[in-house]
């Protein structure tokens, strides 16, 4: 279900590109969705679910069916009513928000007020999509998995119907993405409700500042709003530096960032989806033992898929692009742009997955502190970073690049200190077999490197070829990759088959 999601929303990038390219409309639409993206994160998926779905885990295992839907009618009222505030502000704030988050628009008064326009639009998103992902995670916890997997299609759905059919009908026809993000996020809400009423548990709108299951998520959330979305915030502060750089900085690192979520969504985000409601489980149930063998055979995953897909968006950086999004008005001076930031963006691929893997292990034991601490160091070394990389790059037009590597650099540093903070506390311990495993799984992605090095070309070929040339291209490189991977493990000895089922499942 994901896997559909993520290439519908690869359509829906195919077709802004096509129509709306990579300047400054594109710009003001990007940092107007941004911005309720960022809460969105806070709220919904960050750090609301890190804190809701343990409670709600053990509320499943320990209490009766009335508890849970009691627990689930508060928490949605109280969750409603903030929500609901904060949307209010974040529409009559607009024009401020717009000066924190994109200061050096206020140089273009028109990219300026049509960014304001559009984020009133698109703000009430947070009000859906935070209820929706509050929907999805009692899914979630109920093992119901594929449904709020499949969500996601209607946004992408709505975006590419209005970009198509309302765009032409507008003053300004980029404001039809606004729209669609509007309607994406409602039609998210409905299509889960007949879902959650089978389980009977949908929620009903009811005062629970007092019940204890909501003072315990409210008390788990609050540290978890920083620690969870660090990325998030990484991500706006990105935002801010590249709204003083060139014209289309912004839209590169939107479209660079777009194919590095493919893998990390598709796969990361999935695995993450799984193993948050299962290692919550293991630790209600006290299983040391289990938990520390999920937490494993997850890592395992995270080593074998993200690896060959790095080298993947490193080498075919600008393959990608131009078969993906050279079209219309995204030319092939923005392909070679957002190549750059794709490189450096995809370099961190690994270090993303393994965030999404290892900070749940702490929310699923009711830690919230340990990820906040850590967070604050990943966040300063990112701002650091990106003041290291930023300045000397711009010189040469492209300092969009360094505001990508900082963010990959700083969320290698962020995993590395979660992995080490979960060996120290006990949670963890390394299974057997490691070293071997990681030594084929090296030895394959260097065999398939070589195979892209020699058979992919020269990007100005790609550039001039015909789009169905570039997408057969593509999809033998891609064919071909895989298979030298994959072969290559199994010549090494290393069994995929092996891995499929998680430790203690057997």
């Amino acid at each position: 279900m994901t896997m559909i999601s993520r290439v519908l929303g690869f359509v829906r990038d195919m077709v802004i590109a096509r129509l709306f390219g990579a300047g400054s409309g594109a710009d003001a639409f990007f940092v107007a969705f941004r911005i309720p993206n960022f809460w969105r994160r806070l709220f919904a998926e960050g750090a609301f679910s890190q804190a809701f779905v343990p409670v709600l885990a053990e509320y499943k295992e320990q209490r009766a069916h009335e508890e849970v839907r009691l627990l689930a009618d508060h928490v949605t009222g109280a969750l409603g009513l903030v929500l609901f505030g904060v949307t209010l502000l974040g529409v009559i704030a607009a024009p401020l928000l717009v000066v924190i988050f994109a200061p050096g628009f206020l140089d273009e008064a028109d990219r300026y007020d049509l960014t304001v326009t559009m984020l009133r639009i698109t703000f009430p998103y947070l009000l859906f999509v935070s209820l929706a992902a509050m929907s999805g995670a009692i899914l979630n916890t109920y093992g119901r998995f594929g449904v709020p997997a499949f969500t996601p299609v209607f946004l992408n759905l709505a975006m590419i119907g209005c970009a198509i059919w309302l765009a032409p009908r507008l003053e300004h026809p980029v404001t039809a993405l606004a729209w669609g993000v509007f309607l994406g996020g409602l039609m998210q809400l409905l299509f889960q409700l007949p879902y959650l009423k089978r389980l009977r548990l949908l929620p009903r709108l009811r005062w629970g500042w007092r019940d204890a299951g909501v003072r315990r998520i409210i008390k788990l959330m609050l540290p978890a709003i920083f620690g969870v979305s660090v990325t998030q915030i990484n991500l706006l502060f990105d935002t801010l530096i590249a709204s003083f750089l060139v014209a289309g900085s912004v839209s590169w690192l939107y479209y660079s960032d777009r194919l590095v979520e493919f893998p990390l969504g598709v796969f990361g985000i999935a695995l993450a989806t799984v193993m948050l409601p299962n290692l919550s489980r293991e630790h209600a149930q006290a299983s040391t033992e289990k938990f520390s063998q999920s937490l494993d055979w997850a890592m395992r995953w995270v080593l074998l898929i993200s690896t060959p897909a790095t080298i993947g968006l490193v080498l075919l950086a600008g393959p990608l692009l131009a078969t993906l999004f050279r079209y219309g008005e995204f030319d092939a001076h923005d392909v070679l742009m957002s190549s750059y930031s794709l490189m450096a963006f995809g370099v961190g691929l690994p270090a993303y997955i393994f965030i999404k893997i290892l900070a749940p292990a702490f929310y699923a034991r009711q830690d919230t502190r340990t990820p906040v601490r850590i967070g604050v160091i990943a966040m300063l070394t990112n701002m650091l970073l990106n003041v290291l990389f930023v300045i000397p790059l711009a010189k040469f037009g492209v300092g969009h690049a360094g505001i990508a590597l900082a963010t990959a650099l700083a969320a290698f540093l962020n995993a590395g200190l979660l992995y080490g903070a979960l060996r120290k506390t006990g949670a963890y311990q390394a299974a057997p077999g490691w070293r071997a495993f990681a030594a084929r799984i090296a030895g394959a992605n260097l065999i398939m490197a070589a195979v892209l090095w020699v058979a992919t070309g020269e990007l100005s070929q790609w550039l001039h070829w015909p789009a169905m040339t570039r997408g057969g291209h593509l999809a033998l490189l891609v064919a071909a990759a895989a298979l030298a991977y994959f072969v290559s493990l199994w010549v090494f000895g290393l069994r995929v088959k092996a891995l499929m089922m998680k430790p203690g499942s057997r």
